[in-house]
């Protein structure tokens, strides 16, 4: 899976499977949670969330090496509360049984679904947004009913060692809790019979995690990523444009599951754009190596691998546009940087980049953008600027994504009253909210049949009137 960090703490296989068992056990002995307990669990979470704004956000600067504190208000404690409040506000909603429609057929009688709490939730989060991406499938988890076991990423090992601290101040080791380690033991956290698992991260690791799972016929969520695109259209201011791609390409210096991975725009307009996209990225970072503002790369293997990129493109005849290259390296940071015409045999064309490089691919029709985005495997996120409603419901209709932004970037991961997941590649299943409280649930369907049964009173044995009501009964079908 991901690489290990020796200074990751470790839990044992043996530990882990207690803590499993714990809460497996407790699951199956204990009524389902109610709404006073789902309540109050998601109390104890928004105050671990509160009383540890400043300790979260050192842990996650240090792991990182930097990355500033506003940073990690707005991406990850904010959009966390923001989930907390929106599951406390809709949980009777939530929680209240669904009427359904009986069929004549089954008259008198009464039809409704309960949604009911699975029992163990395994949650596998990612070191990019290491809080938020724990913390707000936990939410609908417990909101759901759930206990739930928590894996962080052994490449934030401050922050998971707070997490693991501060969730056990806050909840029994029954309801939640926090299991660390490295490699092997996230292969055998996603080899627990779990009741449903939550995978984050890569494709490549998602596909063994799902392996993993399936020995135990375990539902799986998988959020992955893919090359996110953005279709500028020919319409749409280019200036207002480039801000929106800057800001969410550039922020945790690209290191977003949904960040833009690389820009479609008019042939005539490719230049002016990445001269637009390196004017914001001076204005909003004037420094690199010092700048607080400016996120590091997590490991030297991923600042390897994306520095590599950028040369291999500019051995191959791409036009490279960098800001403080010079210095970023000494500092544990790739530049912020744009590349024009970048060779098809490089990563940049063919995998998430997952850094702070964006390729601007030229295009001389909206259909040739939108075939070069169908020619690739569906993203998790699509971005298209324009004010024309034609444009943008053609770009709608012609194309699959997890979700949509249009006119900006990122935000609709933000708004709780939207599923987040995606699709094909990209993953399977979506949460956030109400689609998250119903992705760890079990519909559970029930019929309560009325005063008289009219099957029963129709045999056997059978006779004619049962033929005749059958018969009724199919020219109606």
């Amino acid at each position: 899976m991901a690489d290990a960090d020796p200074r990751q703490p470790a839990t044992d296989n043996a530990a882990l499977r207690r803590q499993f068992d714990l809460q497996h056990l407790a699951s199956r002995r204990h009524p389902p949670a109610g709404l006073k307990l789902r309540l109050d669990r998601i109390d104890r979470l928004a105050a671990l969330v509160r009383s540890n704004v400043d300790r979260f956000a050192a842990a996650i600067s240090e792991d990182f090496g930097v990355r500033a504190r506003i940073e990690t208000e707005l991406m990850e404690l904010v959009p966390t509360l923001g989930a907390i409040r929106h599951a406390r506000k809709n949980l009777v909603k939530w929680m209240r049984p669904e009427k359904r429609h009986v069929s004549i057929n089954f008259q008198p009688g009464k039809a409704w679904v309960r949604h009911e709490p699975l029992g163990v939730i395994g949650i596998i989060s990612p070191w990019n947004y290491p809080l938020q991406l724990a913390l707000s499938p936990l939410v609908d988890a417990i909101a759901a009913g759930n206990r739930a076991l928590i894996k962080p990423s052994e490449l934030t090992p401050a922050f998971a060692e707070l997490l693991k601290e501060t969730v056990a101040g806050q909840f029994d080791e029954e309801e939640v809790a926090v299991v660390t380690g490295g490699v092997e033991i996230g292969r055998a956290f996603s080899s627990l019979p779990f009741d449903h698992l939550l995978f984050t991260g890569s494709t490549a690791v998602g596909r063994q995690v799902y392996k993993a799972a399936a020995e135990n016929l375990v539902p799986v969520t998988l959020e992955l990523g893919g090359k996110s695109p953005v279709i500028l259209c020919d319409d749409y201011p280019l200036p207002k444009a480039a801000r929106s791609i800057a800001f969410g390409k550039f922020l945790n210096a690209g290191q977003t599951c949904i960040a833009p991975d690389y820009v479609l725009v008019p042939r005539h307009k490719a230049e002016a754009l990445a001269d637009a996209l390196l004017a914001e990225v001076r204005q909003s970072y004037p420094t690199v190596a010092g700048n607080p503002d400016y996120s590091g790369v997590i490991s030297q293997r991923h600042r390897d691998r994306l520095l590599g990129a950028i040369e291999a493109a500019r051995s191959g005849g791409a036009t490279v546009m960098t800001h403080g290259e010079a210095e970023a390296a000494s500092a544990g940071k790739v530049p912020p940087t744009v590349v024009l015409n970048a060779p098809e045999e490089t990563i940049l064309a063919s995998e998430e980049i997952f850094g702070p490089i964006l390729p601007i691919v030229p295009y001389d029709s909206l259909d040739e953008a939108i075939a070069f985005v169908n020619g690739r495997d569906r993203p998790l996120a699509l971005y298209c600027f324009t004010k024309d409603q034609w444009r943008e419901r053609h770009v709608l209709d012609r194309t699959i994504s997890g979700g949509v932004t249009l006119n900006g970037t990122l935000l609709h991961i933000a708004q709780e009253s939207l599923p987040f997941g995606g699709v094909g590649a990209s993953g399977i299943g979506a949460y956030h909210g109400k689609e998250g409280f119903k992705r760890f649930s079990h519909a559970r369907a029930v019929h309560k049949v009325g005063a008289w049964n009219a099957f029963e009173k129709l045999g056997p044995p059978w006779g004619n009137f049962a033929r005749r009501v059958a018969k009724a009964m199919l020219k109606r079908g």
